[in-house]
C-alpha cells in the first residue's frame, strides 16, 4: 500500500484498485482510521483525537491532491506523494 505523507508519526497510505467512496487510510501508532476525502468523516476506526484533528488539518489543505492520487490509485497508477503538515 503506497505511502502517500508522514508526519509526526502518522502515515496516510491509499490502497491500488480500492473501493468507493474515494478515502485514505491514517495509521498512527496501533490505531488505523479510514477518512472519506470529499467530507472528511471517518468510515472505519479511530484515532487518538490529537492525531485525529492533524488528520484533518492536513487532508483539508490537500483535498484536491488526495483526489488526484485517488483517481491514480483506482486505476493502478503511480501515486504522488504529498507534503505533510508542518
Amino acid at each position: 500500500m503506497p505511502e502517500v505523507s508522514r508526519f509526526f508519526g502518522i502515515i496516510i497510505r491509499m490502497y491500488f484498485g480500492d473501493r468507493n467512496p474515494p478515502h485514505f487510510h491514517a495509521e498512527y501508532q496501533d490505531f488505523t482510521a479510514e477518512y472519506d476525502i470529499k467530507t472528511l468523516t471517518v468510515i472505519r476506526g479511530s484515532l487518538p483525537i490529537r492525531a485525529h484533528a492533524m488528520v484533518l488539518e492536513w487532508a483539508s489543505l490537500h483535498r484536491e491532491e488526495l483526489i488526484e492520487d485517488w483517481q491514480l490509485a483506482v486505476n493502478m497508477m503511480e501515486i504522488k506523494k504529498i507534503a505533510p503538515l508542518n
